[in-house]
């Protein structure tokens, strides 16, 4: 038996922005040969959301490498030491949620 996953985007339109304001990095056109990284906030269950997620994207969409890096707990941030290694070796960061 095989399964449908519906996934969704969340970006939004983006609005017109003023040359002089510093934007983030571009829209992917392609997650082929990128590197994703996975903040997880440490509420039950998200890691095997992760998991599986992260394997989805290697194998349906040829993403190169999945790092995952896990927080204290859901109410304080990452350490300053995780958002240098994702801002140098990612291309693409997904924070969560799960319970």
């Amino acid at each position: 038996m095989t399964a449908n996953i519906i996934l969704y985007d969340p970006t939004a339109l983006r609005a017109k922005v003023p040359a002089h304001v510093e934007t983030a990095k571009p829209v992917l056109e392609s997650l082929v040969g990128k590197v994703v990284g996975f903040i997880d906030n440490a509420k039950p269950n998200f890691n095997h959301l992760a998991d599986d997620i992260g394997e989805l994207l290697m194998s349906k969409y040829g993403v190169k490498q999945v790092l995952k890096r896990r927080k204290r707990a859901a109410s304080v941030p990452a350490p300053e030491a995780v958002y240098k290694e994702y801002t140098e070796q990612c291309d693409l960061v997904i924070t969560g949620s799960g319970d």
